[in-house]
Order: structure tokens, then sequence, then C-alpha cells
């Protein structure tokens, strides 16, 4: 069962093959396809896919000075909004129908500022999700 934190439970839906580097794209694309296969737990901290990043040192991100705290921020907010908690067991579709209701919300407070947005916006699902949600 793989172990998905906050913010990787929204952003991981919009994953299309790029990432720092080879191993972080073919863990990415292991953690995705066990996750659509089988429960998800919602998990604090580092995950299954912070595991094999670059920037990972001694449980911390490392990416930038501040980067640690903004990604727990990040997982804070995106547990609120899906309404999920630490610990939780839960099916990917089921993440899916709960990120339909709150991608608006997320899009403006995360993405727009965020270095992933333009490798996000080619994934069919995210262009999707926005348009519905920018309908509303």
């Amino acid at each position: 069962m793989p172990a998905i934190r906050g913010h990787h439970l929204v952003c991981l839906h919009f994953f299309n093959g790029e990432g720092y580097n080879q191993e972080f794209i073919e863990n990415l694309r292991d953690v995705l396809m066990m996750a659509e296969d089988e429960k998800i737990e919602v998990h604090h901290g580092v995950d299954d896919i912070c595991r094999k990043c670059p920037h990972l040192k001694h449980d911390r991100c490392r990416y930038s000075e501040h980067a640690d705290e903004e990604i727990k921020e990040m997982d804070k907010k995106a547990l609120e909004l899906l309404k999920l908690s630490i610990g939780m067991k839960v099916k990917w579709y089921e993440i899916q129908g709960r990120l339909q209701k709150v991608i608006h919300q997320w899009s403006e407070i995360y993405c727009s500022r965020c270095r992933w947005e333009s490798v996000c916006g080619k994934s069919d699902s995210y262009r999707q999700l926005k348009n519905s949600a920018d309908d509303r």
C-alpha cells in the first residue's frame, strides 16, 4: 500500500512522465501504478514519492531554503480541502472525485506559483478539471 502525503494526493493525478531525474520519474510511475490498483495510506511527511527525490536530505526537502515548511503547509491544505486525515486508507478514484470539488481552490492558491504548472498543464485530466472548475 503506497504511503502518499497531502500535496502528492493532488499533484500526482497530473503526472505525465516528467520529473527531476530518471530515478524519480520511474518511482513516480511505480507509485502511481500501485495507487491506482490498491488503497493509499494518507501519510505525513516524507512519503513513497519523496524517497527518490534528489532534493531530499535527512528527511527534509532542500529544493530551496523554505521548501520543507512550504511543502508541509501544502500538505495540510490538501488534506483539509480533500477532507482526509493522516492514516486514512482511501482508494485513488475516491481522491479523484474529491479533487473535482477542490481543484479551483487548490489552483488559485498553489498552481499559479508552482514551477510544475506548465508540466501539469500538459495533462488532459488537469485541463479537464480546471475547465470544469472554471465553468462553475
